[in-house]
């Protein structure tokens, strides 16, 4: 194999494998994909089976984050941050709410400097990534989507009526059914809809087997390496005449290999992979780097900085003849999840014979659920099972943007979730037999979400070993006003829960220890204390980072890293701010736009062009 490229790309992931997928269509450019990770496990195609890809290093980096001034109910006060490692990336592992953001989101882009990346810029990049299947189920602005795209986006099936019933809860308070991927976003009272979710017939659609699975990964031009984890950037040339040329990597056997590029070396390591990488290859604050014995090869401050992050507040509720058991849906945390650590099943399945009454139906019917999926499609664990959604301005901040987010989910979490994922020490704040933890009782989850933080975390550098993670100071909370916010959309979920169609409402689950310190009775409305204080203890990241590279500070508006020639970043961390709402559909965007900028800026053919010259 030869060792020199065209165009190395650094990541295979959500916006990694558009872009080596779209170069790669001109025949006469040679491209090379370098993965950390290998190509994802069969448990990825189950939508159900996300949360078994979290915390699994196959297939996940593994980080841990410091929350700032929340996480107090987490073990050790660290939040596990999932990171997808594999072909595809974090569009493997995530729960496929798919979501492009406000109309808005990128009109401020463009405003703050991103010239290009305004909403009638980035549009036509939309509609080129999906198939979007119709459903009587949801409102449609059918304009805004596209027809012949190759990640499949549509409503779940079949619908749970629980999740119906969240849709027509969140009318009743204000927010109307709508289109949130549509040109307005609803308009300025919300929109609230079942989930876009990117999957086909049942199976995930993330962007390995979108953009890469088949006939791209056949191309002779197109060479992946998997297992292959970038140490360093090489660079020619002294500070102010710098230039990418190669990429350092360790393969799978641990070996130092090296790849060069003649055009452009690409990063689409994620938001913490690209900050990184560059740190590593001494390009970032000087200062930092050289704390930790980093030659600064180019001074370029902002490299790792203005985290941005979204957090939410899992509301859980005790919900008879509304929500969904665990045995309903036979999945805890995924199939592989079932088993201890993570999950509710013994580690050995030998131990099976002992399992209470409760865990073996849940055995059982994942089983079935199982079968029942590989056969069909068709079936309870055809989706992540986060299937309603909401958008709505809380009058906190600007009038005519969406700064809160409410998600749904017709199951609860059981207690291997609550500690697995989300790290919650549920034995100190919940207690032994709550209902809300049970798999054989009926519940349901209502997510809080603020969409629009102000808080800024970091990325930092912790050592020159390219093996150390980095540390990632999230600083959530940082600001007061985020908080403020957060109180403002609990209380908004809150609502939508009082206001539940039928005779019996949902029973919110308040952990006991907050409720006695706050003097909370059922019935109670709670106080802004006790809502900060269960924001505080409960939030965890919902895996939306951005913006530690971002346009203006620390590449163009053409991705290209000011002060090195032949370096660009293409992935979530180049947003100059933070969409409102899931990222994934934003990134993948990006992917798409910037294989059609470098593809012009080098004379590359693509198949189509959708965007301005």
């Amino acid at each position: 194999m030869s060792d020199t490229f065209d165009f190395i790309v650094v990541g295979g992931g959500s916006a990694g494998a558009v872009i080596a997928s779209r170069l790669s269509e001109d025949p006469s450019c040679r491209v090379a994909l370098l993965e950390a990770g290998d190509r994802p496990p069969p448990a990825e195609a189950m939508p159900a089976a996300c949360a078994s890809m979290q915390l699994n290093p196959e297939t996940d980096w593994m980080y841990t984050a410091d929350a700032g001034k929340a996480g107090r109910g987490l073990h050790n006060k660290r939040m596990p941050v999932p990171r997808g490692k594999m072909l595809g990336g974090s569009s493997g592992i995530n729960y496929m709410v798919y979501v492009r953001g406000h109309p808005g989101d990128f009109d401020n882009w463009a405003a703050r400097g991103a010239e290009g990346w305004g909403y009638a810029d980035v549009l036509p990049y939309f509609r080129k990534i999906e198939t979007f299947n119709a459903s009587n189920e949801i409102t449609v602005d059918r304009d805004a989507h596209g027809e012949a795209g190759p990640i499949s986006v549509g409503v779940r099936s079949p619908v749970i009526p629980a999740s119906r019933a969240f849709v027509e809860a969140a009318g009743k308070v204000g927010i109307p059914r709508g289109d949130y991927n549509g040109r307005d976003r609803g308009g300025a009272a919300g929109v609230a809809s079942l989930v876009q979710t990117n999957t086909c017939k049942g199976v995930r659609c993330g962007t390995y087997r979108g953009f890469l699975e088949g006939e791209a990964e056949q191309r002779s031009n197109l060479t992946t390496i998997t297992k292959a984890h970038a140490t360093r950037i090489l660079l020619d040339g002294a500070n102010g005449d710098l230039k990418a040329v190669g990429v350092e990597y360790r393969d799978a056997n641990g070996e130092t290999r090296a790849v060069r590029a003649k055009r452009d070396v690409i990063l689409s390591a994620g938001a913490v992979g690209s900050p990184h990488l560059l740190l590593l290859s001494g390009i970032g604050p000087r200062r930092e780097l050289e704390a930790v014995d980093v030659e600064c090869r180019h001074d370029l401050p902002a490299v790792g900085k203005h985290l941005k992050d979204h957090i939410h507040t899992a509301l859980a509720f005790h919900a008879p003849g509304h929500g969904l058991t665990m045995a309903d849906v036979g999945v805890s945390a995924g199939p592989d999840a079932l088993r201890a650590p993570a999950g509710p099943l013994p580690a050995d399945p030998a131990d099976d014979a002992k399992l209470s009454p409760e865990l073996a139906v849940l055995k059982a019917e994942s089983e079935r659920r199982i079968a029942e999926w590989m056969e069909t499609g068709s079936s309870l664990i055809s989706s992540s099972l986060y299937d309603g959604i909401a958008f709505f301005s809380t009058g906190l901040g600007d009038a005519h943007s969406h700064d809160g987010q409410i998600g749904f989910l017709p199951v609860g979490f059981d207690r291997a979730f609550f500690e697995g994922p989300l790290n919650v020490d549920t034995a100190r704040y919940f207690g032994e037999g709550a209902p809300h933890l049970a798999v054989d009782r009926e519940n349901m989850i209502i997510l809080a979400n603020p969409v629009l933080p102000h808080s800024e975390g970091e990325i930092v550098l912790e050592s020159a070993d390219p093996m150390q993670a980095p540390s990632i100071l999230m600083n959530y909370f940082g600001d007061p006003y985020d908080l403020k916010v957060m109180v403002a959309v609990i209380r908004k979920a809150l609502a939508i829960a009082d206001n539940w169609p039928g005779s019996t409402k949902p029973v919110w689950q308040v952990p006991p220890e907050l409720a006695k310190k706050h003097g909370y009775k059922p019935g109670d409305t709670p106080s802004d204390a006790l809502l900060e204080n269960i924001a505080l203890h409960f939030c965890t990241t919902v895996y939306h980072l951005t913006c530690t590279c971002r346009i203006g500070d620390v590449v163009d508006p053409r991705l290209r890293v000011f002060g090195v020639k032949n370096l660009r970043v293409a992935d979530a961390s180049i947003m100059p701010e933070i969409v409102s709402g899931n990222t994934n559909a934003a990134s993948i965007m990006i992917g798409e736009k910037a294989a059609e900028m470098i593809a012009r800026d080098h004379g590359v053919k693509l198949a189509q062009f959708v965007g301005a010259a």
